[in-house]
């Protein structure tokens, strides 16, 4: 009846990375957190769970001579979100 929701895309910022990413071509580390308001060490945490199952691509480099880190979401990253945007319909049929 209901399709299984995606554990790791189902926690608050998890998903919430995945969104902002979805929109655009890639985003720094910096702007993520403005958007999410989330401490550097959980969103550091998260987004190293999103990278290591393929989800986002990490990039890192220097805008001038600050460090700066930027992520992109994947063909698998934006898969996981259309599977699991479609297993949240489930729950609401009415939608």
């Amino acid at each position: 009846m209901f399709k299984e929701l995606d554990p790791l895309l189902h926690s608050e910022l998890r998903l919430a990375i995945v969104s902002i990413l979805a929109g655009v071509e890639s985003a720094d580390f910096s702007y993520i957190k403005g958007i999410t308001k989330a401490t550097s060490g959980n969103l550091s945490v998260q987004i190293d769970k999103l990278e290591k199952v393929g989800y986002i691509s990490i990039t890192k480099g220097f805008k001038g001579k600050v460090p700066n880190t930027s992520c992109a979401l994947t063909e698998t990253g934006k898969d996981a979100l259309s599977k699991y945007i479609e297993a949240l319909r489930s729950f609401l049929p009415n939608i």
